[in-house]
């Protein structure tokens, strides 16, 4: 780690579990897991080799701001560990702090439960070929990054590292995890985003889309995981330019995503560098929208 920000971890007093496109997560022992939000950036699952630096403990504010918000509406997976006590070694400590969470293990479900306020992304593509997002039929006629009838629940398949998600519908989310599970994933999605969106628009920020993980815990209680609302894992408008026809302005990785639209890449790693104009850019956005929202 150095002040051009934290691409990989390197605890050695915890055995790594699992490196993803951002996180890196180790054991701590049977029952808890210490997960580190990097610098990097992945888009199209492809990780760039370069990183935001900063972007983590971002990424990690305001997921807690969000985990602290939404604990009333369902329980989540933060521990009472604290960081000292877990790396009791100075050094080692200094890669996580401010960027890490302490949380239970869980057994997590196998779908990402994606909650959509708008048409953009792959419901826009969707859309266009099928008139459905997801096989839910909508209105003719509807623009890209209009505001939907009705918020839809469009669930995913968790994908691994390099591959990509594919949506599926409710029907094969009941098959998988059986239906009054289904049910009660749908309805505390659907739940955590109407409440979400609502906050953020009265600091001027339209939450497109997010997606949540969920798990259950010994017990079989449902518990949300991962992160939560944060702009690698949501969409964030900027409200007052926000126009149906084209894309709005954006306070997450979109950013990147439109830089990287313009290069001749055919979306596979490695990935290219990223610009400093680019690094620049995308932290300002997150930086502003932490601000709007936290304040």
């Amino acid at each position: 780690m150095n002040s051009d920000g934290l691409h990989t971890s390197s605890l050695t007093s915890l055995p790594l579990h699992y490196r993803g496109k951002v996180r890196d997560i180790y054991q701590i022992d049977e029952e808890h897991w210490l997960i580190i939000a990097t610098d990097r950036v992945s888009a199209f699952d492809v990780i760039m080799p370069n990183v935001i630096p900063g972007k983590g403990k971002l990424l990690t504010e305001l997921a807690m701001f969000w985990f602290d918000k939404m604990s009333d509406v369902i329980p989540n997976h933060l521990s009472d560990l604290k960081l000292e006590d877990v790396l009791p070694d100075a050094a080692e400590r200094a890669q996580a702090e401010g960027r890490s969470m302490i949380v239970k293990k869980l057994k997590p479900l196998p779908i990402e439960a994606v909650v959509r306020g708008y048409l953009i992304g792959s419901g826009w593509k969707d859309y266009q070929n099928t008139g459905a997002v997801c096989g839910l039929e909508l209105p003719e006629g509807l623009q890209q990054a209009d505001k939907l009838p009705e918020v839809l629940f469009t669930p995913a398949t968790k994908a691994e590292l390099g591959d990509h998600d594919e949506n599926i519908d409710f029907a094969q989310v009941v098959d998988t995890i059986g239906e009054d599970l289904a049910e009660q994933v749908k309805s505390v999605s659907m739940g955590l985003y109407n409440s979400a969106a609502m906050y953020a628009a009265d600091r001027g920020i339209i939450i497109a889309d997010t997606k949540f993980e969920f798990g259950l815990d010994e017990a079989g209680k449902l518990t949300l995981m991962d992160e939560i609302l944060t702009p690698d894992s949501s969409r964030f408008w900027e409200a007052s330019t926000w126009v149906p026809g084209s894309s709005p302005a954006s306070f997450d990785k979109q950013f990147v995503r439109d830089y990287l639209e313009t290069l001749d890449w055919d979306k596979t790693d490695p990935g290219p560098t990223l610009p400093e104009s680019v690094i620049e850019g995308s932290l300002a956005r997150y930086q502003e929208a932490i601000d709007r929202l936290t304040a």
